[in-house]
């Protein structure tokens, strides 16, 4: 009779008897799957800490640029970054990127409901999808996640959003914006900005150059402030006319809740959506 060879990884001894046990590959397989899936979400639970504190050696978006721009025929490889603290940023800036991608940042929680309200019907009557993101949803995507769209990403950038809200605040959440955000084409923050387009620091950049910075963010591969189209001229005096209006971001100051919406949360807006589907 023929033997059939069986996996022995180890032989435990039991009262004299020796009893055999078996570990095939299968079992192996899944425990590394488990241990890497528990470390990679540690590490995803961790990274809001540290980052309280650290500034992020690279994001998923840099890496991302930097295969395009490998890949890419004709579009040079380019990286230009250094940060800089809250204190070292013109408060021209952070008036600019207020004024012109987040009027409430310093009232909502993390999440514009009445935007994403607006978003909601807008795209419901079937017109130009248009974007909810506040400066806290995009701070999470570019410090944690990767630029593609999915559920799925959408969900962990909601949750990251509350992460961060919850532990850094405000002024943290505007520094590690201005330091990673992209102004151009591997161009990321404010102070490679400021020294690529203008020749100086963030720390003193005018209005006017604050305004150009804000106008880029929307698109910052395409537009940039040392090639002004008469559309970016146009989009920058409205930026500095919402500057004026806004006046100075204190960062500090707590926030300052002036209607029913600025308390709302994510599952409050979750749950006007369920209403909405349901008349």
């Amino acid at each position: 009779m023929e033997e059939k060879e069986i996996e022995i990884d180890s032989v435990e001894l039991n009262e004299g008897e020796a009893k055999v046990v078996k570990r095939p590959w299968l079992r192996r397989l899944w425990r590394i799957t488990w241990i890497t899936a528990l470390t990679l979400l540690g590490i995803a639970l961790l990274m809001p800490i540290v980052y309280k504190w650290v500034n992020p050696p690279l994001t998923p978006l840099m890496v991302q640029r930097f295969f395009q721009q490998l890949t890419e025929k004709g579009r040079e490889v380019n990286f230009e970054r250094d940060y800089v603290s809250i204190d070292d940023i013109s408060p021209n800036l952070v008036s600019a990127v207020v004024s012109s991608e987040d009027g409430r940042f310093m009232r909502h929680k993390g999440f514009d409901v009445g935007q994403l309200k607006q978003t909601y019907r807008e795209n419901q009557r079937g017109r130009r999808i248009r974007g909810g993101s506040t400066i806290s949803m995009q701070t999470a995507k570019n410090a944690f996640l990767p630029h593609r769209r999915s559920y799925v990403r959408k969900a962990l950038e909601a949750g990251y959003t509350m992460a961060i809200e919850k532990l850094w605040g405000k002024e943290r959440i505007m520094e590690m914006y201005l330091n990673i955000i992209e102004f151009g084409d591997g161009i990321y923050g404010c102070e490679a900005a400021a020294q690529h387009y203008f020749g100086h620091s963030a720390k003193t950049l005018s209005r006017h150059e604050a305004a150009q910075l804000a106008v880029t963010l929307p698109s910052p591969i395409k537009r940039n402030p040392s090639k002004a189209t008469p559309y970016f001229k146009r989009q920058t005096s409205v930026v500095e006319g919402r500057m004026a209006k806004y006046g100075h971001i204190n960062l500090k100051a707590k926030p300052k809740r002036k209607s029913k919406e600025d308390d709302e949360t994510l599952w409050d807006f979750l749950r006007w959506v369920k209403k909405q589907k349901n008349k």
